[in-house]
């Protein structure tokens, strides 16, 4: 099991007592969390929780009103220079894929690298390459999305992301809108990820996943961070009645 934290490593992200409001509803209440350059930490927690308001809020999806986020050094704030700066350096996969239906798999993956990072189409081509062969599926690089499985589309959606060279990976339940056969696939992909070292924030209800991959594992209820620490902590001894009402439900399947 990996440590905790990586010890002596720069914070990637720190969330300072953040606030976020739609409308009425307060849906995250003085959440701060620091992660460390290369730490892998699993988001759970029932849903409405705020969990994917918050890694939303990293990459400025979600505007927050209240307190500071910094991501590799650079506050995020109004100044859009700020926001391009910190957009290059993380990578989202959603629930949706979100690929462009009328290009072909390689064309979604060049598309970010020669747009906003002015590459050329031979090098980033080669880099799309190489990040499909990562994720297993170089075949399918003329095809379109529509004739990849749901399984093949989330692994293009991870490539793709990869293939601007983030500091920073955040995955809002990626699995969550998959067939359970096509689950293990695009998991093992993100355990093959997290092995390499990437940061990552990954918010799902995969407790193996968790296990496997995180240094720390955050419960999140009612838009507070209740509890963190390791897996193990986590799981075998949970501090709070919220967080075991919530491992009951999932472990056992509600």
């Amino acid at each position: 099991m990996p440590p905790l934290a990586r010890a002596g490593s720069p914070a990637a992200i720190v969330l300072d007592k953040v606030n976020k409001w739609f409308g009425a509803s307060h849906v995250l209440r003085d959440v701060s969390l620091t992660v460390a350059e290369q730490e892998r930490v699993v988001v759970c927690g029932p849903s409405g929780s705020g969990k994917s308001t918050m890694i939303r809020c990293i990459n400025r999806l979600e505007k927050h009103q209240q307190g500071r986020i910094v991501v590799d050094g650079t506050e995020l704030t109004d100044d859009t220079r700020a926001l391009d700066t910190i957009r290059r350096e993380v990578g989202m996969v959603f629930q949706s894929f979100n690929l462009f239906p009328h290009l072909t798999i390689l064309e979604n993956c060049t598309l970010a690298p020669i747009e906003v990072r002015r590459m050329p189409r031979t090098e980033a081509e080669e880099l799309a390459m190489s990040f499909l062969q990562r994720v297993r599926i170089p075949e399918q690089a003329k095809k379109y999305p529509a004739q990849l499985s749901g399984g093949q589309q989330q692994r293009v959606a991870i490539a793709r992301a990869l293939c601007m060279r983030p500091k920073v990976m955040l995955f809002d339940e990626p699995t969550s809108a998959l067939d359970p056969e096509m689950i293990k696939e695009v998991l093992d992909t993100m355990i093959e990820l997290a092995d390499s070292g990437m940061t990552m924030i990954c918010v799902t209800h995969e407790m193996g996943f968790a296990r496997r991959v995180a240094d720390r594992v955050v419960f999140m209820d009612q838009g507070e961070i209740v509890e963190s620490g390791t897996p193990e902590q986590m799981f075998a001894t949970p501090r709070t009645d919220r967080l075991q009402l919530f491992l009951s439900q999932i472990l056992r399947g509600g």
